[in-house]
């Protein structure tokens, strides 16, 4: 049975999330989060506020930061928001604590769902797998969008791509480069002038269905919720 498949966006979308949400935010940060996760970190700790996340790296001196606000990397952060600069690194055993504009804001902020998952293209298929196994009666879909205020191409897409696959229909993942290459939040990538914002980040976001695990939120609860990375 095809579960009941909601949309909705930004933080407040989130907090509306029920069912199964699929927290999206495909530039960059859910596709930084599996590229971390198959370059062999031990844990990814997502954090909504930049503050806690400082706090926490000072709590443990061992662990690395990835941090971002409008795109660019945060003072005091080991990394950006960048799938390019994670790659780069050797962070095998490492632990990482995240914290984004949009997207770890939704996770945070999706406390009324029964389970939380990242999205991204990078792993869509996976998550499409996750979900028929799992047969849940509701899913919501989570577009968080640029700095989670405004829609953007490669969110919409990414739902539009897993709504899709839901269905039974057929997506054209090749297209999706070329849908996006034009979108006003793909600019950034083409800017010489913009060395926060790569043109391989582009490329690495866009690899449709590279990553066949998911990542979920764990220990929602607790103090410090983290990303465990499943197979599907």
């Amino acid at each position: 049975m095809t579960p009941r498949l909601n949309v909705t966006d930004f933080v407040d979308g989130a907090r509306e999330a029920r069912g199964l949400a699929v927290i999206i935010d495909v530039f960059r940060a859910f596709s930084v989060a599996c590229y971390a996760t198959a370059g062999g970190v031990a844990r990814i700790y997502p954090v909504a506020a930049a503050e806690d996340a400082l706090a926490l790296m000072g709590a443990h001196p061992g662990w690395l930061g990835v941090g971002e606000r409008e795109a660019r990397k945060l003072p005091g952060f080991n990394f950006g928001n960048s799938p390019t600069e994670i790659r780069k690194a050797d962070l095998r055993g490492r632990t990482l604590v995240h914290t984004t504009h949009a997207g770890t804001q939704g996770l945070m902020a999706a406390s009324a769902a029964d389970e939380v998952v990242t999205g991204s293209l990078v792993n869509a298929g996976a998550i499409c797998r996750h979900i028929l196994a799992l047969r849940p009666t509701t899913v919501t879909l989570v577009r968080m969008g640029h700095q989670a205020r405004e829609r953007c191409a490669e969110d919409d897409l990414c739902a539009e791509l897993i709504a899709a696959r839901l269905a039974g229909h057929d997506f054209d993942a090749i297209g999706v480069r070329s849908r996006l290459r034009d979108a006003p939040s793909a600019r950034k990538f083409f800017d010489s002038a913009a060395d926060w914002a790569p043109e391989t980040d582009f490329e690495l976001c866009t690899e449709v269905d590279r990553f066949d695990f998911i990542l979920r939120l764990r220990d929602r609860t607790g103090p410090l919720p983290w990303l465990e990375r499943l197979p599907a």
